[in-house]
């Protein structure tokens, strides 16, 4: 659908040779795939009666086919106007053969690359035009046809918009022109009213002058044509209205002799005010069928019958000032520079290899360019793949060229402006590829009489005198004798076979061959090549190119962990069919090489896995049932043991094999995503215990048995930059999270103890609601697999367990669990835990508490431990957890006061703590200005991560510009802070409760939104701690202390649940040791 809401009910086009109609109508579908055309709507290709039929003759055959289908569709048994009567019908002509682009205007590739698409594609002629029609001129157009060349590039202004008040009969749009321009164009002239009197094509200055508009410029014939839906009824009467029938199929299946009608000199002419019947059915007009001569008669009668169908029929002229008409010329010059004189970005949809030789205001489009291969200012490379080492002159134009070609290429030696060309062509059963070569000055339809006429930009006469050869070798008498009709180029040699381009091209240039050769071999003419181009071949080779652009682009993100979206690659590429080749690549980057250095793969491989699950749930095509779901299926577990040894290739490839068992239905590809996912998952969890580095843990003296060893710590209020310390993020990109240390209500609401116990077992006991809470869960492990449960987050006592398989006992040893604790540690290890705040509260609880509990167990087995070793222990401790999250929990509760936490984008991930000094002074007044209310409301974070992974590794443009945000906001709080700027701090507080609803959108449910405006009048800032959807908000209040100004607003607010308001108080010692008693 458009963005515009606008529907199509049949985009028919136009297209003059049958062998083109499955090529184009595979274009259009794509297009209608990509979402770029109205899903609902009916495509078509109409091949048009004959090569010539006029664009008027081409629009009322196109005409009856639409309405056949519609009919058809309706029920009909014959064709009925009836149709029209809701129908908004657009017609497309891709016109004549164009030189410079083997598929015609119509799919000539711009150098345009939309970033924002959803799925890759290339922007051509068509596709602008539809843009335009479908987004900005046709919006609000009642029912009827909409006919429009596609020969040109149109620019319309943002703001345009038709109005459509009292309109009936035909409308034409007009852009402005030059009145020099104008001379080899067309242009409108109307009265005051817009009302067209006369088109003028081609005409003197002084007729041109006439049609001068308000602004100095003239209203060109620039494209799109309304017919209301009346007038279309009329133009469909043509089908059985001698001798108009005649451009219609079915005219020339009954027999009808064929009859050439323009669009805008015939169609439209007969409705402009200023002519007379005679005048309209006997003048001659360029580029028209003669009202005289042998088929004289058969043009009146035409004309006579358009003028009875149509004449009376209002035409009024639209003209759009400041927009812009380009049509596209027979000129290479004007065609090179119209591709390259932007000079903004020299690559669309190009792999460049070395892309610092492409000098600026060159243009590559649609290549692969491999090795040295430096193109000059001016120079364009288009749907070709070289290998260098290569030089492309100043304003040469390279297209349709295999690597292949290359050797020879590098031969030529290249002047200034020469245009080179390969063509894929079709002789019968037999498709070859057929080489040419002229001067971008070349004028290819003037005589080589004339005296401004040349071949490779040099006069006839010095290329016969070059090469020996003779005009009549290149024209047979009585010819045109034009460079478009010359017989130049060799295609078949009788001995040789197929010609090559060192054989044809390098000889016409001067580089080797010879004249004999040339005599001997079959020659074809520029005109000939563009009649016998294979279209399907030549778009074909477009796309494959475009395929290979695209897994290239996608190897060099991975491979270099650029934020590059790549799913509009994935999406092309399963739109293509290329999903094989595809997974083949991304496995091949997943696995790197046997060189690599594990630790650096681990920094790439994760993306790869998730990119893998892309493509998966891509080709399920939105089907299949959700994206996220339990990726423990027993088909997979050799992969993901592979992957846990640390054996990356092995792992990657035992997936690849696995994954062709789950590819035949929607159903078993999403599923096999989210073990992909999972994979991904496993191999980020080992890059993240890379960090293991970071921890020094001393061994000193164990304190007495039965001492008890207690931990007190404060809870983390986050008030800028969360989500940016969450792996991957965290060491793709660093993050930076700004937090304090605080107290509850005056208290450390979280805590641990531990002491080493006789009897050599483990008692784990978890405390709920507080040290001294009777609620209480406690787990006796005595043997090994009492812990095995540890890596399942919901099973009892598994952070406990976790805490034990990390710092007291190995799993793996042979040796049992009462063994292993009485030959380490003496005797078994009782371990309490409790926390004061609710489940999901946005505090940190969870890292905080892991962090209690290993410095308790360290503490009573007399190790020692810093505050930096404590965090990346908690860090790794939740990879054996596998519940994943990042480093901001434990920095904020662990490391006391006011500090900013950062990691770089690099592994392993190191997190670093900068504490901020800051005035008491300035810390009373925060905490008077700081409370806390609880919402009443809880979501898990664990519920809110895997989405977050997943855009991230996506690379999203919205995720990746968040983060950037994320970590912006963060520093600009920390300044704010040693500025000692409440205001500021608050804005920050706003802004990172932005940017956490942009990380998980349904992140504020609607309760917590009546809370917080219900607060905002008594707010400098409010944001909800952690990763939102519940749990406390962090209100920064504009005066202080104001509890009960909070509370007496809660309670006048209704509809809220279980609220409550806390004091905060900042904590700047963090973790601390109870001394036993």
């Amino acid at each position: 659908m458009s963005r515009s809401g606008f529907e199509w009910t049949v985009i028919a086009l136009t297209c003059q040779y049958k062998d083109s109609v499955q090529s184009f109508q595979r274009e259009l579908e794509l297009r209608q795939q990509r979402c770029s055309v109205s899903p609902g709507a009916l495509i078509l290709t109409v091949p048009d009666r004959q090569d010539s039929p006029g664009s008027g003759g081409a629009t009322l055959n196109a005409l009856l086919v639409v309405a056949e289908h519609l009919s058809n569709r309706a029920g009909y048994t014959v064709v009925t106007a009836d149709i029209l009567n809701n129908a908004h019908i657009l017609i497309l002509h891709v016109g004549r053969d164009f030189p410079w682009s083997s598929c015609g205007r119509a799919f000539c590739w711009l150098p345009q690359e939309r970033l924002n698409q959803k799925v890759q594609a290339p922007v051509c002629c068509l596709d602008l035009l539809l843009e335009y029609l479908t987004n900005q001129i046709c919006p609000g157009s009642p029912p009827g046809v909409w006919v429009s060349s596609t020969d040109m590039i149109l620019s319309i202004p943002p703001d345009f918009a038709l109005s459509w008040e009292g309109f009936a009969g035909v409308r034409v749009l007009a852009l402005p022109g030059d009145i020099s321009y104008a001379a080899n164009h067309g242009v409108y002239l109307s009265d005051q009213k817009g009302q067209v009197r006369n088109i003028i094509y081609k005409g003197t200055q002084e007729q041109i002058k006439q049609a001068v508009m308000p602004d100095g410029k003239v209203p060109l014939v620039s494209g799109p044509v309304f017919f209301s839906r009346s007038v279309s009824e009329k133009l469909l009467q043509t089908y059985v209205t001698p001798p108009l029938d005649g451009c219609t199929y079915l005219g020339q299946d009954s027999g009808a002799p064929p009859l050439q009608i323009a669009l805008y000199l015939d169609m439209l002419k007969c409705l402009c005010s200023d002519l007379t019947l005679d005048q309209f059915v006997s003048e001659e007009r360029t580029g028209c069928s003669s009202p005289v001569g042998p088929q004289g008669e058969a043009v009146r009668r035409g004309r006579t019958a358009l003028w009875n169908i149509l004449r009376g029929t209002p035409l009024t002229l639209e003209y759009i000032s400041g927009g812009c008409y380009d049509y596209l010329t027979l000129s290479g010059k004007q065609h090179v520079e119209r591709l390259t004189r932007d000079g903004k970005d020299k690559n669309t949809l190009s792999h460049i290899q070395r892309a610092d030789l492409i000098s600026d205001g060159a243009q590559i489009i649609n290549s692969v360019l491999e090795g040295e291969i430096v193109v000059a200012t001016g120079g364009l490379v288009q749907h070709c793949h070289l290998q260098g080492p290569l030089e492309v002159p100043s304003g040469c134009m390279l297209s349709g060229l295999e690597s292949m070609t290359s050797q020879c290429i590098r031969q030529l030696q290249l002047a200034d402006d020469i245009i080179l060309l390969g063509h894929r062509i079709k002789l019968g059963d037999m498709k070859l590829s057929v080489y040419l070569v002229m001067g971008a000055h070349d004028n290819l339809e003037v005589s080589s009489d004339d005296s401004s006429a040349s071949f490779l930009n040099q006069s006839w006469s010095v290329f016969f005198s070059r090469t020996g050869i003779q005009p009549e070798e290149l024209w047979v008498k009585g010819e045109q004798r034009s460079l478009k009709d010359a017989r130049l180029f060799p295609v078949l040699h009788p001995r040789e076979g197929a010609v090559g381009l060192e054989e044809g091209v390098a000889w016409l240039l001067g580089c080797g061959g010879c004249l004999q050769k040339w005599r001997e071999a079959w020659r074809i003419s520029f005109r000939d090549v563009l009649s016998l181009t294979h279209q399907e071949v030549e778009l074909l080779w477009r796309e494959e190119l475009l395929f290979q652009v695209g897994r290239k682009r996608i190897t060099d993100a991975l491979r270099t962990q650029a934020d590059i979206c790549l799913l509009p690659y994935f999406r092309a590429a399963v739109l293509g069919n290329q999903m094989g080749v595809l997974l083949e690549t991304l496995d091949s980057i997943a696995a790197g090489s046997i060189e690599q250095e594990a630790e650096s793969q681990l920094g790439v491989a994760p993306r790869c896995l998730a990119c893998i699950a892309d493509v998966l749930v891509c080709m399920a095509r939105g089907k299949g049932g959700l994206r996220s779901g339990p990726a423990a299926n027993d088909a997979w577990s050799t992969a993901f043991s592979l992957l846990d040894d640390g054996n990356l290739r092995g792992g990657v490839y035992a997936l690849a094999a696995q994954r062709d068992h789950w590819m035949s239905s929607p159903n078993l590809l999403v599923r096999a995503a989210r073990h992909y996912e999972g994979a991904g998952q496993v191999l980020l969890r080992k890059a993240l215990m890379l960090s293991q580095r970071f921890i020094s843990i001393g061994q000193g003296e164990a304190p007495p048995l039965e001492e008890w060893q207690e931990v007190l710590c404060p809870a983390r209020l986050d008030l800028a930059g969360g989500w940016s310390d969450t792996p991957p993020i965290a060491f793709e990109h660093g993050g930076s999270v700004t937090n304090l240390a605080v107290k509850i209500d005056g208290k450390r609401p979280i805590g641990a103890r531990a002491r080493r116990i006789r009897e050599p077992r483990l008692l784990l006991v978890f405390h709920t609601g507080g040290r001294d809470s009777e609620v209480s869960m406690k787990i006796v492990c005595d043997s090994l697999d009492d812990l095995k449960d540890y890596c399942q987050p919901r099973a009892p006592g598994a952070l406990l367990k976790a805490v034990c398989v990390s710092s007291l006992v190995s799993l793996s040893s042979q040796h049992p669990l009462g063994d292993q604790l009485m030959q380490h540690w003496g005797g078994g290890v009782e371990l309490h835990s409790w926390s004061a705040l609710p489940t999901g509260s946005g505090l940190g609880t969870s890292s905080i508490l892991a962090g209690a509990l290993l410095a308790a167990v360290y503490r009573c087995t007399g190790r020692s431990y810093d505050t930096e070793s404590l965090v990346h222990s908690v860090l790794y401790l939740e990879q054996l957890l596998t519940t994943g999250g990042g480093w901001q929990d434990q920095v904020g509760g662990l490391v006391g006061g006011v500090k900013v936490g950062r990691s770089r984008a690099r592994l392993p991930l190191q997190v670093e703590v900068e504490r901020l000094s800051l005035p008491e002074d300035f810390l009373d007044s925060l905490e008077k200005h700081l409370l806390l209310v609880y919402t009443g409301k809880t979501r898990l974070a664990r519920n809110l991560l895997q989405d977050v992974i997943r855009n991230w590794y996506s690379r999203l443009p919205s995720m990746v510009q968040n983060v950037q945000q994320l970590v912006a906001n963060s520093n600009d709080c920390a300044r704010a802070f040693s500025d000692g700027s409440l205001p500021r701090i608050g804005l920050c507080l706003d802004q990172a409760w932005k940017l956490k609803k942009l990380m998980t959108p349904g992140s504020e449910p609607a309760s917590v939104r009546v809370i917080m405006e219900a607060l905002r009048p008594l707010a400098l800032g409010q944001c909800l701690t952690g990763a939102g959807g519940g749990g406390f908000l962090c209100l920064l209040t504009r005066d202080p202390r104001q509890q009960e100004k909070v509370l007496q607003v809660l309670s006048n607010t209704p509809g809220l649940g279980n609220y409550s308001v806390h004091t905060v108080e900042l904590d700047m010692e963090g973790i601390i040791a109870i001394p036993p008693s």
